[in-house]
């Protein structure tokens, strides 16, 4: 039962009591009970119970307001924070709790930027990896297999020539991976650049067409906005490919009043209330530790739209 109920109870029985007391009790207005006299007497318990309603639903309404806010909040979508409305503990209770949730929020923030950045660094070491260590292996194995099959004889030199071009695409496999983990063209060629390699990476088994509209020049927006737009240009491509059967994608870069918005758009079958997984939520944490806003939902043609919208840095431009 909740607070308001229990305490409207409580005065309704002392009321009800109150008035039976003096209906049946031996000090009552008249003897016996004139109609007249319980009428009145009903209608003013009833006048009471009304307004004592009325003052406690007032009262007790922020408290309702702040259960909801408690109910439905979520640190990876902020929203307005409850007005500390009401008096006395009602007022401090809203105000404790907007308190704690900036707390809550400022610890989130700094525990995702560090688990984010050993992540990323974590990407680097394996990409390292990828490039100085198979990749060497694999160009050792290709020249070796090379020389092989200049002395082999004819019957078996097309069956090397084939193992060949199995390690070349095991290769060419291993490069692209560490690409993607590593994006080196955004650190060498800028944002732009990085967006075009991309989607030119998309695989043309898919049978996805991307197009680019990339607007230059872009505002100054740091290493790590950029980064992020790329990291969530990249998911987005990626669960386009894996789960939207979709056969159109546009890939927009484009400045705002405000900043730099990136939207890409899928012809796909669209999230049809899924759930987000992992890579969503990745995608709303990197969006928050560089405060921009991010939004998932259907496109206007059908399919999925995402928008990133990142704003300038004070004195960017």
């Amino acid at each position: 039962m909740s607070l308001f109920w229990r305490i409207f109870l409580l005065n309704a029985a002392v009321l009800t009591a109150a008035t039976a007391l003096l209906l049946l009790g031996p000090v009552t207005v008249s003897t016996p009970v004139l109609l007249t006299e319980a009428l009145i007497l009903t209608a003013g318990l009833a006048v009471m119970l009304i307004a004592n309603a009325v003052l406690l639903r007032l009262g007790l309404s922020p408290l309702q307001r702040l259960t909801r806010t408690m109910a439905t909040i979520d640190l990876l979508r902020p929203g307005p924070r409850p007005v500390p409305a009401g008096h006395g503990e009602i007022a401090d209770l809203i105000k404790t709790f907007n308190s704690m949730l900036g707390r809550l929020e400022a610890e989130r923030a700094t525990s995702s930027a560090r688990a984010l950045s050993a992540q990323e660094a974590e990407r680097r070491r394996i990409a390292q990896e990828l490039h100085d260590e198979i990749g060497q292996t694999l160009t050792a194995v290709l020249l070796e297999l090379k020389r092989v099959a200049d002395q082999a004889p004819a019957s078996l030199r097309t069956e090397l020539h084939q193992v060949q071009e199995t390690t070349r695409d095991s290769l060419d496999e291993i490069r692209r991976i560490a690409r993607r983990l590593r994006p080196g063209v955004l650190e060498e060629l800028g944002l732009v650049s990085a967006l075009k390699a991309l989607t030119n990476e998309i695989p043309t088994h898919s049978g996805l067409t991307a197009r680019q509209q990339l607007e230059t020049p872009l505002p100054d927006l740091g290493a790590e906005a950029e980064l992020v737009l790329y990291r969530v240009a990249q998911e987005s491509l990626t669960n386009t490919v894996r789960h939207a059967h979709a056969t159109h994608l546009d890939l927009t870069l484009s400045r705002t009043p405000t900043g730099v918005e990136l939207r890409i758009r899928d012809d796909g079958r669209g999230l049809q209330g899924a759930l987000e997984g992992a890579g969503i939520r990745g995608m709303r944490e990197r969006a928050l530790l560089i405060g921009a806003d991010l939004t998932l939902g259907p496109s206007p043609g059908g399919g999925t739209e995402v928008r990133l919208n990142v704003p300038v840095r004070d004195g960017s431009d």
